[in-house]
């Protein structure tokens, strides 16, 4: 369970430093990769590197007896983490708090400063390997220009904000060969005519949010999982954070291994393996979203249909096609369903801090599938953008699975 609390932790200062569902993606893969590679360096029986399989990733150095390989794991998760994020005084806070539970678990001293002064080696190479992504020069990329016909997405209420990560598709691929090896069929022409299907689709936004019941309520809240809504009464404007997508497939990932009871290593396998498909399937949905620039359903119904309508959830600020919510559950519970089974049920408590109720899902599949259609709900996808990020994320998914989950895992038992 350690590994699970220091994952958590890092989710906590993911909502809390407010990242970006895309940015978020890769505040999780890092920190990962170097738990992993520490396990698979330690575990050669069991596990694979992923040195040969990630590009541009170098061996890890080597280490000494001294080192245990859990806490080694640990501390380099936490150490690469600390890095990516703002919040650093949480990420040292936490750590105080770890040293004290391990503590008592009667590791001697000078296993558990071997095991950091490595950790501390491995965080500084995984780092290295971060730096070459293209992250850092697509900070200083310029803002997308907004385009003015009907067709075009643009801001939407309350808050008009830029378009996040337009640049996100330049971000280096792991497993994929590139940001538009899955590249979807183009979205439905752009036809307001009465009858269309593009029509009939953005008036299936509308009436179903008109219309909505309290299950579809239920689940378009569930998983609504922007990091950030504003809400604005008279002159006040405050904000709710909550989990990014990624993150709920995070959470689900940690009740999987939970539930499953995974050992130490086989946990970290797990999260290294969901967090490898979360970051290409956004890079791979990013990629469409900015180059077919599909306008959002609030955005034409407010101009030809109803300006008072709102949509259940607040509208994300970027491009309507395809859904992310659709191409990442997809692609996470492919790989999941790789590791765990295809009936594995549960019971997902990833909403509970942020008040929402547990859901019960007989599989992830059903559980991606739910995350995919709470879009319609939301109000904020058409559901061609559904159906083809579904499609788009199952071949993301079962691309890694052949490519890399297959790669890495040697003689492991998985647990279903």
């Amino acid at each position: 369970m350690l590994f699970q609390e220091s994952v958590q932790n890092l989710t906590d200062i993911i909502v809390h430093d407010i990242f970006s569902p895309p940015v978020a993606s890769r505040v999780y893969l890092y920190p990962t990769i170097a738990a992993y590679e520490i396990i698979a360096k330690f575990d050669t029986l069991n596990y694979n590197s992923t040195v040969g399989k990630l590009p541009g990733l170098k061996p890890i150095p080597n280490f000494s007896k001294k080192v245990n390989p859990y806490l080694a794991s640990l501390y380099a998760f936490n150490s690469v983490g600390k890095a990516l994020i703002f919040s650093e005084d949480k990420m040292k806070l936490f750590q105080e708090k770890q040293d004290k539970k391990i503590k008592k678990l009667q590791v001697p001293r000078s296993v558990m400063n071997a095991s950091k002064a490595y950790a501390e080696q491995v965080s500084n190479h995984i780092l290295s390997w971060a730096s070459d992504d293209l992250y850092n020069e697509t900070r200083t990329y310029p803002k997308y220009t907004i385009q003015q016909e009907d067709h075009y997405w643009k801001p939407t209420a309350p808050d008009y904000m830029d378009g996040i990560e337009p640049h996100w598709n330049k971000i280096r691929t792991l497993v994929l060969e590139s940001a538009n090896q899955f590249q979807p069929k183009p979205p439905l022409d752009f036809d307001l005519n009465e009858g269309s299907p593009f029509q009939l689709q953005l008036n299936e936004v509308y009436e179903i949010v008109k219309n909505i019941d309290e299950e579809q309520t239920l689940i378009a809240n569930f998983w609504d999982c922007n990091p950030y809504v504003t809400h604005h009464k008279g002159h006040a404007l405050f904000a709710t954070k909550k989990i990014t997508p990624g993150g709920h497939w995070i959470g689900i990932t940690g009740i999987a291994a939970t539930k499953a009871k995974s050992d130490f290593s086989a946990t970290v396998n797990a999260y290294a393996n969901v967090t490898v498909g979360l970051f290409d399937a956004f890079i791979s949905c990013w990629d469409e979203k900015w180059n077919s620039l599909v306008v959002r359903p609030e955005t034409l119904i407010h101009k030809y249909y109803d300006e008072d309508w709102l949509p259940l959830l607040q509208t994300p600020p970027f491009p309507e096609y395809t859904s992310g919510h659709s191409v990442i559950s997809r692609t996470a519970a492919v790989i999941l369903t790789e590791l765990y089974g295809h009936n594995f049920s549960f019971e997902d408590t990833t909403e509970i801090p942020y008040g929402l109720p547990t859901r019960s899902f007989n599989s992830f599949l059903h559980a991606a599938d739910e995350a995919a259609i709470s879009r319609l709900y939301g109000g904020i996808h058409y559901m061609m953008a559904i159906e083809e990020g579904v499609i788009q994320g199952d071949q993301i998914g079962k691309y890694i699975v052949e490519k890399f989950t297959s790669q890495i895992e040697t003689n492991q038992k998985r647990s279903n």
